[in-house]
């Protein structure tokens, strides 16, 4: 028997994403915590980016695509 596939949850979202970045951008200009913790969030920022360029990239192909001339 198998068992019922559990929901997944949607991608996150270009804004989701870049509101999880200026978070962690606040966080880190804020100051007040410890050098492990800016480290963590550094990375997690880094991950952030990453992502961010990554839909804009996908956005950028997507346009890039429907502007092609047709031969």
């Amino acid at each position: 028997m198998t068992e019922p596939t559990a929901a997944r949850p949607d991608p996150p979202t270009y804004e989701a994403t870049r509101a999880q970045l200026e978070e962690v951008v606040r966080r880190l200009e804020t100051g007040g915590i410890s050098l492990e913790e800016s480290l963590a969030l550094w990375e997690r920022g880094e991950e952030l980016a990453r992502a961010c360029q990554d839909f804009l990239d996908g956005a950028r192909a997507r346009v890039a695509a429907v502007q092609k001339p047709e031969h």
